[in-house]
């Protein structure tokens, strides 16, 4: 954290992530987290703050069907993703209020 030139406060930098789905950067707020847990299991982190390895998705059905098609979540998380939470992040994305950007 780079600090004010008053003394005051340091200056919090948020880095961008990357969907794993159709690549572009957005603010992690944004975007759908899912780890690889410490055990081995994979589950979507609705905190994003859960230990582990985490993959970022955009909040859309396009960009969970193209990282699925190119099995993108299973090469960043490096282990077999099940079909069963293809399922469920479907569902968590249909759920999901409607953004306004």
């Amino acid at each position: 954290m780079a600090r004010r030139e008053n003394g005051a406060r340091p200056i919090r930098r948020t880095r961008p992530r990357t969907c794993v789905g159709c690549g572009t950067e957005s603010p992690k707020k944004g975007l759908i987290r899912v780890v690889r847990k410490p055990d081995g299991g994979v589950s979507i982190d609705p905190t994003g703050k859960a230990p582990g390895r985490g993959a970022y998705l955009c909040a859309s059905a396009d960009c969970l069907r193209e990282a699925k098609k190119r099995k993108a979540l299973s090469r960043c998380l490096k282990v077999v993703i099940p079909e069963s939470l293809y399922d469920e992040l479907e569902s968590y994305i249909a759920g999901l209020p409607e953004r306004k950007d």
